[in-house]
């Protein structure tokens, strides 16, 4: 593509010379110089000595601070069909690459894509917006974000040194939310009878681990999908979140097996999605009972040429050895809803539930945010609703036993959670680590007591 030949390697050193006339105006020249070549640079049509010096000086400014930008005649269609196909295209799941690929194609091209990049303006952009959300809100919002995401990166590859579309906003007709937040209805999360109710339920389908990571791990659908057993540190308890299973978007139905097109192994949603996660006893219990079964099919289809076992090493796979596809958890969980009279909620729902039960037992937005893979710590609050709507009476009967299990020396976990300027200034000194691991255990132990029948909670 015509982008190419602009992303250069950066320059090793340059030599910028004085200002002489250039055809009755005035002007300099600029060498860059790279490791196997150098490139003369003109910059020229001043009007007077001292307009074409000061300009000299500004150009010398940003070669010294490596913003300096290199003259281009992209188009903001050029641009951004090249930031699409082979930029962000290997970076996002495919239902989010179609999603993008209309924005780029059926809005941004069409309306400022014969733009030249180095000279799109905020204009432009909140003309843009304004044209975009008289016809989709939805498709406004999007677009936003492929706008920001396009000219960050622009100005990353020096393309473009300033960031027009900073501080743009959606018209007042469409309802602004903050920075990757989801709405999600509280009174769409299990409480804990209910989720021992749940996992006890589950035990006799086959999406009982599933379940089990979604509500006691907050864990995304296809993030669990993509688990494997060399994820896991058996000694320590842990597990690494690092892929999910979906499509991938730089690929074709044609160019897979049959049923691999939406099984292949991605990268996981963001880069904080990425995490190390305590696993809970209860939880690492039925892992090691999997892993058996695991096995056992594994030396039963050992010598199977028709159907081999497919030694992927998931967790959550069928007994060929398969990871389960999006959809499969679906008719087995709205089953074990409807049969257990248990609010009709999604899947996900049972990740906000895990939310609130940290909220409910005052953790941290930075923890939470850090256990949910979320990009920062206002995300989870905005997600899952207001602290004081879901602290409930029975928390005064839980800290007798909070105290009572924490080790000594965490004594003050009470102070911390009533009192915020003490809590805001210890994560900012320690992180909160041990503190929350502590916290988190406590969580794992009430729901442990719940499965076994044991009520702590009224």
């Amino acid at each position: 593509m015509e982008i190419e030949k602009y992303l250069r390697k950066q320059y090793i050193d340059f030599t910028v010379y004085n200002v002489i006339p250039i055809k009755k105006k005035y002007g300099y020249r600029i060498k860059l110089i790279y490791e196997d070549e150098s490139r003369i640079i003109q910059k020229s049509g001043y009007k007077t000595k001292k307009e074409a010096n000061c300009a000299r000086d500004i150009t010398i400014a940003e070669l010294y601070n490596g913003t300096f930008i290199m003259e281009n005649n992209i188009t903001v269609k050029k641009y951004f069909e090249y930031w699409l196909e082979e930029v962000k295209r290997y970076e996002i799941t495919a239902d989010s690459y179609d999603a993008y690929k209309n924005v780029v194609y059926n809005y941004i091209n069409k309306l400022i894509g014969k733009i030249k990049l180095a000279n799109l303006n905020s204009a432009h952009i909140q003309e843009f917006y304004n044209k975009v959300s008289s016809n989709s809100h939805s498709v406004a919002k999007l677009s936003k974000t492929v706008v920001n995401s396009a000219i960050i990166y622009a100005i990353k590859i020096k393309l473009i040194g300033t960031n027009p579309a900073k501080d743009i906003n959606l018209p007042k007709s469409v309802k602004n939310s903050k920075y990757r937040t989801l709405e999600i209805d509280v009174k769409k999360t299990l409480n804990e009878e209910q989720i021992k109710l749940l996992i006890e339920k589950s035990k006799n389908t086959p999406i009982h681990l599933q379940v089990m990571f979604a509500v006691l791990m907050g864990l995304r659908k296809s993030e669990i999908n993509g688990l494997k057993y060399s994820d896991i540190d058996y000694i320590h308890r842990t597990i690494k979140v690092q892929r999910q299973i979906g499509k991938k978007a730089n690929t074709e139905n044609s160019e897979l097996k049959v049923g691999e097109y939406t099984k292949q192994e991605i990268k996981v949603k963001t880069f904080s999605s990425n995490r190390e996660l305590k696993i809970p006893d209860i939880l690492f219990e039925e892992i090691i009972e999997e892993k058996k079964k695991y096995e056992k099919n594994r030396n039963r289809r050992i010598n199977d040429r028709h159907n081999p076992f497919k030694d992927y090493g998931f967790i959550c796979c069928s007994t060929y050895g398969n990871p389960r596809s999006k959809g499969f958890h679906y008719k087995y969980f709205k089953q074990l809803l409807k049969e257990n009279n248990l609010p009709n909620i999604r899947f996900h729902d049972l990740r906000a539930t895990y939310c609130t039960l940290l909220l409910k037992n005052n953790f941290s937005s930075k923890a939470i945010s850090r256990l949910m893979g979320h990009a920062t710590d206002i995300v989870s609050i905005d997600v899952y609703g207001d602290n004081e709507e879901l602290v409930e009476d029975c928390l005064n009967e839980l800290e007798p036993f909070i105290e009572e299990v924490l080790p000594k020396e965490e004594k003050m976990i009470k102070d911390f959670s009533t009192d915020e300027n003490i809590i805001e200034a210890i994560e900012d000194a320690i992180e909160n680590l041990n503190i929350n691991e502590n916290k988190i255990r406590i969580t794992w132990l009430i729901l442990f007591f719940y499965t076994k029948g044991v009520t702590i909670i009224k």
